[in-house]
């Protein structure tokens, strides 16, 4: 029998953009993130933005996480090396599992636009309640980086030899047709 090749699953992706600064207006960043995952296929959830603050960040986060029908979480911003740069710091303790590969990945990338400032990333990513996390620098270019570079792929069951969706949603189950 032929394995039926695998469909692209859409999943439901929640934005929060983390700044003390920008409003929805101005926020770019999250801007850039909703075309980039819609355009893809994919649903918004929620958008929201929160200031600098560790435990304003978790208590969304958390909520998102308890969340059933959250997927994925794209954060932008508070992850470099300013006094109130804390997104690592408030959202690693919520990891269950951390993806080591992303951060690094991104970096590697990021060094051919950016240079030697990309050692100012503490871009990551990690696992949480079934739910993929990644934490992103808040510029809109290292947003636009991080998707098409990294994220788009890994967040398409088509994606081989593997991708994060089957652990998301589960394996694909293609329909039966009844003769």
């Amino acid at each position: 029998m032929a394995k039926v090749p695998s469909p692209f699953r859409p999943l439901n992706i929640n934005v929060l953009t983390v700044s003390d600064t920008r409003s929805l207006a101005e926020d770019t960043s999250g801007d850039a993130l909703i075309h980039a995952l819609t355009e893809a296929g994919h649903t918004l959830g929620e958008r929201t933005i929160v200031k600098d603050d560790i435990y304003a960040m978790r208590a969304v986060v958390s909520q998102w996480i308890a969340d059933n029908s959250v997927n994925v979480v794209l954060i932008t911003g508070g992850t470099g090396f300013y006094s109130r740069d804390s997104t690592p710091e408030a959202i690693t303790p919520l990891l269950d599992k951390q993806v080591d590969g992303f951060g690094e990945l991104f970096r590697q990338i990021s060094y051919d636009e950016i240079g030697t400032s990309t050692i100012q990333s503490r871009a990551l990513a990690g696992l949480a309640n079934n739910t993929l996390i990644f934490c992103l620098p808040g510029s809109t270019g290292a947003c636009k980086t991080a998707w098409h570079g990294i994220i788009k792929e890994q967040l398409d069951a088509r994606h081989k030899p593997c991708n994060f969706v089957t652990m998301l949603l589960g394996p694909y189950q293609p329909p039966v047709h009844e003769v």
